[in-house]
């Protein structure tokens, strides 16, 4: 038996991908709720490792791997998660429409064994398109520990369905569930019908009797496209007349005993609920559980109505710390060991011959942009990430989403924004793209347009040698990293803020209408892998936003090295340029320096501090070694005080996204408009409350 790995990330709204991959007859997909544990059985059966988070749409993506069993090659299809098959959301309807397209031989519905109940739900919208199934009961180990008992062979029986029971992480149990997989063939079984309302029911006869499915291009049964024609006449594109009649005048029958086209899933959702109800009754069983009830109780206290804030910032608070802790050494120790090998680099360079303001080029521009980028930015990230990632894997994160759902619907917005805003304070541009997780475009619009509000962790390294120096100069008896840590968590707290508000106002004004309802899933409490936790946030996260930082730090490096170098007159063109802004800078309490550092800045906020330290010096090079009194001091020396440091952290959190984010987000929503806003509505906040600040000051200074 051997094993071959492969992956592929299919975009979730990129169809041209999907083209591209060639599906064969032992193509399997799996499909399943949310948080079932799907990407563990994908990596199981696969052998790859992909980060799979313990909270609801977390795979937006569809991923490829394949396997071989018994001589046999099996491609594997990891499609997004979703409830219902009935479901508007672009994601979801990746699902519907490869299930429906038949290019899986075999369908693996994952359930998870601790709620099967309303994973069945989905099951029995799938026998609807497909008899070729199998259901894969998953997570059995925590269904032991809740003492619920799943009669497999009894749901066999009731389903005409081929049932594993399996933990995903036992070799034992991935070898049962490749063997139903190899020796799964077209089902001849009847398998479990839902019966709707009699009058729907009536309503699906007349449709498959009266119209010729012949002319209808589609392969799939009758019945099922009679549901989704009711449902939504455009289900599968445009009609014909003849079929357009028949569902309309169906629809006339049906609005005569109260079912309206509004209200129509309403009532086959609601048949499908209690159809599932009554197999659980028949299969499930569940004795009263202790860790159910301790889950109960730790639930009363994180997600109750006074605790449930305090404690979140509370943790985030404690992250926050630990990573300021914790990076202070590895960052120098990088900054060191970047030093000692540029003389080396020199020496190379000089060696080849390469001229001599090409050297100067390299070394000055690009190779001590990348040194500033890397050893800054690394330590933390490095820290935050797994720490963030243990939160996640542990199941605290939808606890959060719960807190804060009720404030996101008054303002108008979807309650999964919170998720996309936990994501952006790894990377923005992380967080833009976890916005495919909201169904409704205008409340998708509302997340991409706020989510550089929160902080990205490129930004805290600044925010904390800032608050580290205000420490040292206005409040000298104070623990200097304790108080970082406060000031960046009330940042946090203040672009939290200030997303309800501007989602409240874009929801009144650009992008007018009424929150959408979702279902939000609290999984059980489960114990992190650590291992894991270390090696996938340091893999797919840190060194994947690090990578993306540098690809464009190191151009964005001979680009400020040209600038400081040529000189217009005496002075340089950073000089010139910052002279420029100058004017417009003091009147927000700033100066040209400093927004011009966060203009050439754009490519990576990493870089912005430097920027700002190499233009005060006059150096056009970022080889300086500053001590944190050193910069406290250069900094006095060129006007900043009390005020300007306020002002500089507020414009570090309120400022436009960088150029991966602003990328992301074009790529996201495929139009300028909504890019230029996503640039606009930061900065000009920004701009604003600097303005109200030194406006203030002056009043009482």
């Amino acid at each position: 038996m051997g094993l071959t790995m492969q992956s592929t990330q299919i975009g979730a709204i990129d169809k041209k991908a999907d083209k591209k991959l060639q599906f064969g007859n032992n193509t399997i997909a799996l499909v399943g709720n949310p948080n079932v544990g799907k990407s563990t059985v994908f990596n199981a059966l696969t052998g790859l490792n992909q980060h799979t988070g313990n909270w609801p749409g977390k795979t937006v993506a569809s991923a490829i791997g394949s396997f071989k069993y018994n001589n046999s090659n099996f491609t594997l299809v990891d499609l997004p998660g979703t409830y219902s098959l009935l479901s508007h959301s672009k994601e979801e309807e990746i699902t519907k429409e490869f299930i429906c397209s038949s290019k899986a031989k075999t369908i693996v519905i994952v359930a998870d064994a601790t709620c099967l109940e309303r994973n069945l739900n989905l099951v029995l919208q799938v026998l609807e398109i497909t008899r070729n199934c199998i259901l894969c009961i998953n997570l059995m180990d925590q269904a032991k520990k809740k003492k619920i008992e799943i009669n497999v062979k009894k749901l066999k029986d009731i389903l005409g369905i081929e049932v594993v029971a399996i933990t995903a992480k036992s070799k034992k149990d991935t070898e049962k569930l490749k063997s139903a997989i190899s020796k799964c063939s077209s089902n001849l079984k009847k398998t479990y019908k839902v019966t709707y309302d009699s009058a729907i029911e009536e309503s699906i006869e007349n449709i498959c009797n009266n119209f010729d499915f012949s002319t209808f291009k589609s392969s799939l049964p009758k019945r099922y496209v009679a549901i989704n024609l009711l449902c939504n006449q455009n289900s599968f594109g445009n009609i014909c007349e003849e079929m357009a009649e028949i569902i309309e005048t169906e629809k006339i029958k049906l609005s005569k005993v109260g079912i309206t086209e509004h209200n129509i899933e309403d009532k086959i959702a609601c048949s499908l609920v209690l159809a599932a109800e009554n197999i659980g009754k028949e299969c499930i069983f569940q004795n009263y559980n202790e860790k159910a009830d301790k889950d109960l109780k730790i639930d009363k206290i994180v997600t109750s109505k006074f605790l449930g804030i305090p404690i979140m910032l509370l943790l985030l608070g404690i992250i926050i710390y630990i990573s300021i802790i914790g990076a202070n050494y590895p960052s120098e120790f990088l900054a060191m060991l970047f030093e000692k090998v540029k003389p080396y680099l020199i020496g190379f360079l000089s060696y080849i011959r390469v001229p001599d303001i090409l050297k100067n080029l390299l070394i000055h521009g690009v190779y001590e942009t990348l040194a500033k980028v890397v050893s800054v930015m690394l330590p933390p990230m490095a820290i935050f990430f797994p720490l963030f990632t243990i939160l996640e894997d542990l199941g605290y994160l939808p606890r959060v989403a719960f807190n804060l759902d009720g404030v996101f619907k008054k303002c108008c917005a979807h309650g999964k924004q919170c998720l996309t805003m936990c994501m952006g304070l790894g990377c923005n541009a992380a967080g833009v793209t976890g916005t495919r997780i909201i169904d409704s475009p205008r409340e998708r619009l509302i997340a991409i347009l706020t989510n550089n509000l929160v902080p990205c962790n490129g930004r805290f390294p600044i925010l904390i040698t800032v608050s580290t120096l205000f420490a040292t100069s206005y409040l000298p008896n104070i623990n200097t990293e304790l108080f970082s840590s406060f000031v960046v968590l009330i940042l946090i707290v203040l672009g939290i803020l200030s997303t309800f508000g501007v989602s409240y106002f874009l929801s009144k004004t650009f992008l007018k209408g009424t929150p959408s309802q979702f279902s939000l899933e609290l999984p059980p409490y489960r114990k992190p892998k650590f291992s894991q936790v270390i090696y996938r946030s340091v893999f797919d996260r840190t060194l994947f936003v690090l990578a993306r930082a540098v690809s464009v730090a190191a151009p964005a490096g001979a680009i400020l090295w040209l600038l400081t170098n040529i000189n217009i007159g005496d002075n340089s063109i950073f000089y010139h340029l910052a002279n420029f802004f100058d004017p417009f800078g003091k009147a927000i309490g700033l100066d040209g320096f400093i927004l011009i550092s966060f203009i050439l800045g754009i490519p990576a906020n990493e870089i912005v501090f430097p920027i700002l330290l190499m233009g005060y010096t006059a150096s056009g090079t970022f080889n300086e070694s500053f001590s944190l009194l050193e910069i406290g001091n250069l900094l006095s020396a060129n006007g900043w005080t009390m005020l300007t440091m306020i002002n500089y952290m507020i414009l570090t959190l309120f400022h436009f996204p960088c150029a991966t984010t602003l990328l992301t987000i074009q790529n996201e929503t495929k139009n300028f408009k909504w890019s230029l806003l996503s640039f606009i509505i930061p900065t000009l906040l920004g701009i604003i409350l600097c303005y109200l600040t030194t406006s203030i000051t002056k009043i009482f200074i």
